[in-house]
């Protein structure tokens, strides 16, 4: 069953300016679109639970664990600017 739906008011309302090949493309494709999803909607679906995902899955969380962390010296060494034990970055915002 074909679904109506008005592609011109849709773009004026988008306030997207589109030519009449266009509307007439977009007016085919939405239109297969919404049939699609009627057709979806149609399908007996009572004492199907509700899913995120058509196969079961278990979240794989690990454990945080600290590994140590990197040499100061050695990682500022390889900064573009250092300052003291900190990065130097270009201001972003102005004032000061």
């Amino acid at each position: 069953m074909p679904v109506d739906i008005d592609i011109a008011k849709v773009a004026r309302l988008a306030r997207i300016a589109l030519s009449d090949e266009e509307l007439e493309l977009y007016g085919r494709q939405l239109g297969a679109i919404l049939e699609h999803a009627e057709r979806v909607q149609a399908l007996p679906t009572e004492g199907v639970e509700p899913t995120s995902h058509p196969l079961p899955m278990t979240n794989a969380f690990r454990d945080d664990e600290v590994t140590g962390s990197l040499d100061r010296d050695v990682v500022l060494c390889q900064a573009p600017e250092a300052e003291g034990p900190y990065f130097r970055v270009p201001r972003i915002l102005e004032g000061e």
